[in-house]
């Protein structure tokens, strides 16, 4: 274990400002509304503000006021936040993102959670300060294994997993393949796929989820497919171009987040910009995509049914937030969790709740949790 520091040379700093205010922009969308992706007049306020009014040394320092450490496990170089709670009987929990999140989205809910908990926040292989795989082979299950090993390495020998997109993939395998020492799992939300057994009776709730499947596979899927099948080529426009980057990603944002059609509702531009910087300044915009094409096709199956359901019985509490992607029932999700201890439909909130809905995001961890002291 290594400590930690972000020191980014103001050069990178400088690189940047230029490139952002050399962009070549492209004409205006022709209807007035985000249906063909991020409007002209939105992406160049946010660039603008970028190149000259936000302020990453702030969150620099902000980050570097955490604890950070790098350590190497199965020949790779992984970044964690681990932040212990003065509570005796705290759980050790790790917490995994997603794309295009990063350890960003959990700043607002470190302090409240450390009364509770000792946390372990890394950074996806090919995210943020980890290395990049420089060989194929770095999917879902061997990212499992590596949090399995660096839980063990922090000396838990029982712990929690939390996560979100990604994140879920990475804590329903740590539940499936480090059972002996995985306390629960908490998921926003399940991966289950709908039971054949109920389509001849569906709830409203459930053609509801049919639907917006339906309509993710349709409207909302497109990045996935590039990531997923020609990650390298989308990576050269995500590493060379600010403005390219900052609309691929805050798209996401807009769609996926309970904002009322506008980001900036929900999430200050620092806010999104903190998040962008984990990815421009790692140069990341291949090496994050990179994690589709190793593992997109195995999570589909898992949410399909195409795959032979495996079961994970630890015990599972699941959140699901009205702006989600994907809201499978709690019959479905039975079929593959079938000890859940905790299930609940929020009111607010979407793919992003600890950036989100902080407040709530933080109750929902210590009423399934707490449940398992």
């Amino acid at each position: 274990m290594q400590r930690f520091r972000i020191e980014v040379p103001e050069a990178e700093l400088d690189d940047l400002r230029e490139r952002l205010r050399r962009t070549r922009w492209p004409e205006r969308e022709t209807v007035g509304d985000w249906s063909q992706g991020v409007p002209l007049a939105y992406v160049k306020e946010l660039c603008e503000y970028w190149a000259d009014g936000y302020d990453w040394r702030a969150t620099e320092a902000r980050l570097n006021a955490l604890p950070q450490f790098r350590t190497q496990i199965d020949g790779l170089g992984l970044h964690f936040v681990h932040v212990r709670s003065e509570r005796a009987d705290a759980i050790p929990l790790v917490m995994t993102h997603g794309w295009p999140g990063s350890i960003v989205e959990f700043l607002k809910v470190i302090e409240p959670l450390i009364r509770d908990f000792h946390l372990v926040l890394p950074s996806l292989p090919g995210y943020g300060f980890s290395d990049k795989p420089a060989a194929s082979g770095w999917g879902v299950e061997r990212i499992a294994d590596a949090w399995a090993e660096l839980m063990a390495r922090l000396g838990y020998d029982h712990y929690g997993a939390q996560g979100s997109d990604w994140g879920t993939s990475v804590s329903s395998l740590l539940g499936q393949r480090d059972r002996e020492h995985v306390l629960g799992i908490h998921l926003m939300p399940p991966l289950a796929p709908p039971d054949p057994d109920t389509l001849d009776e569906l709830t409203d709730a459930e053609r509801a989820a049919l639907a917006d499947l339906e309509r993710a596979s349709e409207w909302e899927s497109g990045y996935s497919r590039e990531h997923a099948t020609r990650p390298q080529t989308i990576g050269y426009s995500l590493t060379d171009s600010p403005a390219g980057l900052c609309a691929w990603i805050v798209e996401k944002f807009w769609a996926w987040t309970d904002c009322d059609g506008h980001p900036e509702n929900i999430l200050t531009r620092d806010e999104l910009l903190d998040n962008l910087m984990l990815y421009w300044l790692p140069r990341s915009g291949a090496s994050s995509a990179r994690l589709y094409w190793e593992s997109i096709r195995q999570v589909n199956e898992w949410i399909s049914g195409e795959a032979a359901l495996e079961t994970i019985d630890v015990p599972t509490g699941c959140s699901i937030f009205p702006r989600e992607i994907q809201r499978p029932s709690r019959r479905w999700a039975e079929r593959r969790f079938p000890d859940i201890r905790h299930w609940n439909e929020l009111d607010r909130g979407g793919h992003f709740a600890a950036f989100e809905q902080p407040e709530l995001f933080v109750d929902e961890l210590r009423t399934f949790f707490g449940q398992l002291r």
